[in-house]
């Protein structure tokens, strides 16, 4: 059976020695922002997780669905102040998976904030 590369065919191997790269072992450090005044007026953001019970403070002007090929919105009235859910999942930039009664969708946030269950 012939093969398409041939009889004679072998591979090359290059002409100069290779180099591995060997991993560095100096340290790494990452700059952290101190005094952010967008963490302080969060309103308590960072005790969200995921199953935590959320209350919607502000209806959002659009919404978007957190399915596979997700749509975007004008809230008509669907999602108003005062609606409970539970995060379901975190997306980049404060956006949140919120399972609300009447769908998920991805909610900035700035329109809700976690439910306290003594109010």
């Amino acid at each position: 059976m012939k093969t398409l590369l041939g009889a004679g065919w072998s591979p090359r191997l290059p002409s100069c020695p290779l180099r591995l790269l060997q991993p560095s072992k100096a340290p790494v450090s990452l700059p952290r922002c101190q005094g952010d005044s967008r963490n302080e007026t969060s309103g308590g953001k960072s005790d969200l997780s995921i199953g935590s019970p959320i209350v919607v403070v502000e209806a959002p002007p659009t919404l978007k669905t957190a399915t596979a090929m997700s749509s975007l919105r004008i809230n008509a009235g669907l999602v108003k102040q005062g609606d409970v859910g539970r995060i379901i999942a975190r997306k980049p930039k404060d956006v949140w998976a919120v399972r609300l009664a009447i769908g998920t969708y991805l909610i900035d946030g700035k329109y809700f904030k976690p439910l306290d269950v003594d109010e």
